[in-house]
């Protein structure tokens, strides 16, 4: 594998941690095996730490295709509580408020489903790593700050209802890049009458990469340790000249 001249790679995200901490796992172990001070790694398209599954981790000269990678439709199956938010939309803040859930059926959630397929606008989470006056939204939010952020356009390209029950159901999302599932979720809570907040992500597509496809953070940077890695000539004359002084 050539490194430097860009590799690409597909990582099963673990709970619990951010993008950022799988992109510095992978470097960390890139920088190990190449001898190198600095190297390039980046990922296209963040989950959130309480999200798992696919991300891509593009190495080297390849990082210059990230905005083309991460354009790609992105699936998800996603868990929401019904009857309940939370500020963050998800689990990493408390249940602020609660709402009845009796008069939610099956037939109510999969008429209110269909209506956001399509064209839609959606305010991004306060919670967010959009960027106000370049601030992050996520660190006014945590400060208890006011929030205000703008509509965005996306595109939900279908909405499958995989399974039900009063307080609680699991949905497919097939949506376009820029699509925030933990507003998703807020929003057909609002939408069924009640309130709602997401438990559970798992990214299960981006384009054509499914998770069948994406190994763990461990076996990515055991691979890099393992494999056979091509190197630049100036750089292999380099090492051969450290090996020999050692």
């Amino acid at each position: 594998m050539n490194f430097i001249e860009g590799e690409i790679l597909y990582i099963d995200k673990p709970l619990g941690w951010t993008s950022f901490d799988a992109v510095k796992r992978v470097r960390g172990a890139l920088l190990r095996r190449l001898r190198l001070k600095k190297f390039k790694v980046g990922h296209a398209g963040t989950l959130d730490p309480l999200a798992t599954g696919v991300m891509i981790l593009c190495t080297g000269r390849a990082t210059k295709r990230i905005d083309e990678l991460q354009a790609g439709v992105k699936e998800y199956e996603a868990t929401l509580a019904l009857g309940a938010t939370t500020p963050s939309f998800d689990l990493e803040t408390e249940i602020d408020a609660t709402y009845p859930t009796d008069h939610i059926t099956r037939e109510l959630t999969e008429s209110t489903l269909s209506r956001f397929v399509g064209r839609i606008e959606q305010i991004p989470p306060a919670y967010s790593a959009c960027k106000i006056d370049g601030v992050r939204a996520y660190d006014l939010a945590r400060n208890g700050l006011d929030v205000d952020l703008k509509p965005k356009i996306l595109v939900i390209d279908e909405i499958e209802l995989l399974s039900f029950s009063p307080t609680e159901i699991k949905i497919r999302v097939v949506c376009s890049k820029g699509t925030y599932i933990r507003a998703l979720a807020r929003d057909i809570g609002a939408a069924l009458g009640s309130g709602a907040h997401l438990t559970a992500l798992r990214r299960t597509r981006i384009g054509d990469i499914t998770l069948d496809k994406c190994i763990s953070v461990e076996q990515a940077a055991e691979l890099i340790k393992t494999v056979e890695i091509e190197l630049p000539q100036d750089q292999v004359i380099s090492q051969s000249q450290d090996n020999k002084t050692a």
